[in-house]
């Protein structure tokens, strides 16, 4: 395998030149890895795969051309996109992945996450997290109207950005507890997640903890090759 894996990449109509990166990124990739993971966050927000907005359309295609004839790709749920579903999936030609999802790679034990569980110090985005999971919230939020869907949606961004706005680093960073109680538990080589923004490589005894970056002034990816991993602006 050579996989690369991204996320947090938040495309929205109002950022073409993220529109624009990304697609860079797969031309490059379609030719140069085996499997692509995408580790969430991939839209700034998604609110239900019946949304036939051109934009979504647009990135609907471009992710179709990527996976036509070309790498594996996997998708997991971020904090904005949780509502992608299997519609979406099958139309693109991706698989969506629970987190966390194991999976061996080149002899490396590798755990894969969007990683905003890790943020337990959040208490707040914690009790969001669970609540908007849920499959009552979503039946709920899903059978009303597009316009609806994205009036609450951009709603629970604004209140989002302005509690963020008013919390420490640390309280929004991972819970180092959390990490380490996660990483003894279950043994990986590599625990590869998203989600704080702090693109980083950390040592948990015997683990590596990669943090991607998430995609503004440039993309972030790591990449794998043989037992050797890479984590790089793109």
């Amino acid at each position: 395998m050579k996989p690369r894996f991204i996320s947090d990449i938040h495309l929205s109509k109002d950022t073409p030149y993220l529109t624009n990166a990304f697609k860079t990124f797969l031309n490059e990739s379609k030719e140069t890895c085996t499997h692509l993971f995408i580790l969430g966050d991939l839209f700034e927000i998604w609110v239900g795969d019946d949304d036939d907005d051109p934009f979504n359309q647009e990135i609907k295609k471009v992710l179709a051309d990527f996976t036509s004839n070309g790498p594996k790709t996997f998708f997991m749920h971020g904090n904005r996109d949780f509502l992608i579903g299997e519609a979406f999936a099958d139309e693109v030609g991706i698989s969506i992945l629970p987190d966390p999802y194991t999976l061996n790679i080149n002899g490396l034990r590798t755990i894969l996450s969007h990683g905003d569980f890790l943020c337990t110090d959040d208490t707040d985005y914690i009790e969001f997290r669970n609540k908007v999971r849920s499959k009552e919230w979503q039946k709920d939020f899903l059978s009303k109207s597009i316009d609806e869907r994205n009036e609450i949606a951009n709603s629970l961004r604004a209140d989002s950005k302005d509690a963020t706005s008013k919390k420490s680093l640390e309280i929004t960073d991972v819970n180092l507890l959390t990490v380490n109680s996660f990483v003894q538990e279950n043994k990986p080589d590599i625990f590869i997640h998203g989600h704080t923004h702090r693109p980083k490589i950390h040592e948990h005894d015997s683990c590596k903890r990669i943090v991607l970056g998430d995609w503004d002034k440039s993309g972030w990816m790591v990449s794998i090759e043989g037992d050797s991993y890479n984590l790089q602006k793109v």
